[in-house]
């Protein structure tokens, strides 16, 4: 083999198999951790707390960029 078939592509393009296998690692690893209990009730005051219009903001910004059937989603 040469050198340059053993490297890599630097741009792996949509549905790149180096990011999803790096995304699947830390999301086992973040399961297995015990924190996600922690993390949902986090999740749940800030979205029912002070943080509430400012995270609306954020989402509704987030939002305004999908696709339009996307944009009107409920997650």
């Amino acid at each position: 083999m040469t050198a340059q078939k053993d490297k890599q592509p630097q741009n792996e393009g949509e549905g790149s198999r180096t990011a999803a296998k790096r995304y699947n690692e830390a999301t086992r690893k973040f399961v297995e951790s015990g924190k996600v209990d922690k993390a949902a009730k986090d999740a749940e005051r800030a979205i029912e707390g002070e943080e509430a219009e400012e995270l609306k903001r954020a989402e509704d910004k987030g939002r305004s960029h999908a696709a339009p059937h996307e944009q009107e989603r409920e997650i």
